[in-house]
């Protein structure tokens, strides 16, 4: 086994810990949010849920875009076209507008972008240890691509196109599946809510 098989398998090892941790972490504040409320009235309650269903979507519909252009390339090619050319990791950057959504179902915007942040916090130790990969794995083209696009945020929503791609539908597949998880907490939060109106579980904590 060669040395970029051992980095590789080091990497897909990271990733996988780093999905355990994710999981872990939403677990956690969706435990915290069995005693958490909106502060809002009805109207901007119901606003904030849907301007979160919106992110969600969006979310979901970024992800996919990454898909189609990264295909089975991860680890294995640098991709700098698409989403790809206007921020060097817009797969986490969907995730975590998807993130904010999810928060959102609470009709809090306090929730909302704790989500937000803690999912890109997350994201952004996975990310500087993938550089720690790719860096010596691509060499100067990858320095390259590192000085041409942003790491996380884009600074242009100017996107370069590939003329045609090669398609996975399974991955395709597999990412809008993988997304819809983000709509499960629909109607957890609804379910939490209706048990918190009827006092059921106790509101320690009212946020806007």
């Amino acid at each position: 086994m060669d040395q970029t098989t051992q980095e590789r398998g080091k990497l897909q090892n990271f990733q996988r810990m780093r999905r355990l941790v994710l999981a872990l972490i939403i677990a956690a504040l969706v435990i915290a949010l069995l005693f958490v409320r909106s502060a809002w009235g009805e109207e901007g309650h119901e606003f904030i849920e849907a301007i979160g269903i919106g992110t969600i979507a969006a979310g979901i519909l970024g992800r996919m875009w990454c898909t189609l252009y990264i295909g089975g390339s991860k680890a294995y090619a640098i991709v700098t076209a698409g989403p790809y050319s206007i921020s060097r990791n817009p797969l986490y950057l969907f995730s975590s507008i998807a993130a904010f959504g999810v928060g959102a179902q609470t009709g809090s915007l306090t929730v909302a972008f704790v989500f937000l942040i803690g999912c890109a916090l997350a994201f952004h130790v996975v990310i500087l240890r993938e550089e720690r990969f790719l860096l010596p794995a691509f060499g100067e083209p990858y320095r390259a691509y590192l000085n041409r696009v942003p790491r996380f945020l884009p600074r242009t929503l100017k996107v370069v196109n590939e003329e045609s791609l090669v398609v996975q539908p399974a991955r395709l597949y597999r990412t809008f599946i993988d997304g819809m998880v983000f709509f499960v907490a629909m109607p957890a939060l609804e379910i939490v809510e209706w048990l918190q109106s009827s006092g059921v579980l106790p509101v320690v904590l009212r946020l806007y």
